[in-house]
């Protein structure tokens, strides 16, 4: 016998007349008609193959069948209602868990410092936060949103674009005494100065170079001796002196300014690199991804 809407109504219709004693309160309470509970007594009734209600003029009572079935249908229906008021208010409480993937750097610069503000704030919350160079499959993995640098490679997610960091080519001061500062960057293409390539996690391969100034847009593959995929090694070598780096601006700002990198062609940094946050439907977005989402907005601004 399948268990379905239908059943479930009549499950109910069981539950009001059982507790208010008679068909005509038991309409009142659900907003049915005496007539409408009736029918829906004698569908169920129909559906069990069991009387379920002994009707008098004057009273309605539960037969043996009926007081057995209404005794396992209320703990069944509470809980049900409960379950309906706990999803209801998920959607307006922070609470459960949210399981977010984040791109390494990111994480580590931006993220990681502010958690314990966001995470004091929300007491009721598990934070499961996975970094890791690729986004993977979020829905089979399980993932409630994404924080990941680049445009968004998949349709089927909502995209939100958190910011757009300037891309710069730099040197540190010790490379730029001994190599000498290019010029332009026509210059780095088939000369001897030293370029090191950041690889792109999608492709396996390394980033193009690209410079960009207004409408003009110079862009060619580096093939540099040494190539990495992480961030800080790249920032580590740029900063021994070793070799010319592009990178996002967001990061270095500090180093920048204290004059440990120098930007070697600033009139060609308007390359812009997105940080979007993903996550798959605009609709119904629980309050812990809408939390999480609001708070990293908060701190990119």
């Amino acid at each position: 016998m399948a268990f379905d809407e239908r059943m479930l109504n009549g499950m109910s219709v069981l539950a009001a007349v059982a507790n208010s004693g008679s068909f005509a309160a038991a309409g009142d309470a659900l907003n049915m008609s005496q007539p409408g509970v009736s029918r829906a007594i004698a569908r169920l009734e129909g559906r069990l193959g069991v009387r379920l209600f002994d009707r008098t003029p004057r009273s309605v009572t539960l037969t043996d069948d009926g007081r057995r079935l209404y005794e396992q249908v209320i703990p069944l229906l509470a809980a049900l209602e409960e379950a309906a008021s706990s999803a209801s208010v998920g959607k307006v409480q922070v609470r459960g868990r949210l399981r977010v993937n984040v791109h390494p750097f990111f994480s580590r610069l931006i993220l990681g410092p502010r958690l314990g503000e966001f995470l004091r704030s929300h007491p009721e919350l598990k934070l499961d936060l996975v970094t890791r160079e690729q986004l993977g499959d979020m829905i089979s993995d399980g993932f409630d949103l994404a924080i990941r640098f680049g445009e968004p490679r998949s349709s089927s997610m909502v995209g939100r674009k958190l910011l757009d960091t300037c891309i710069l080519t730099v040197a540190a001061p010790s490379y730029i005494k001994k190599h000498g500062r290019p010029k332009s960057p026509t210059e780095l293409e088939n000369s001897e100065h030293i370029c090191i390539d950041f690889r792109n996690p999608d492709t396996g391969r390394p980033f193009k170079w690209e410079f960009h100034r207004g409408k003009e847009q110079i862009e060619w593959f580096a093939d540099g001796q040494l190539t990495t995929n992480d961030v800080s090694t790249m920032h580590s070598a740029c900063l021994a002196g070793y070799g010319i780096a592009q990178v996002m601006e967001l990061g270095v700002e500090s180093l920048l300014a204290e004059g440990r990198l120098i930007s070697l062609f600033p009139e060609w940094s308007e390359e812009r690199f997105p940080l979007y946050a993903l996550y798959p439907s605009r609709a119904h977005l629980p309050a812990k991804t809408q939390a999480f989402l609001d708070f990293v907005s908060s701190i990119v601004k």
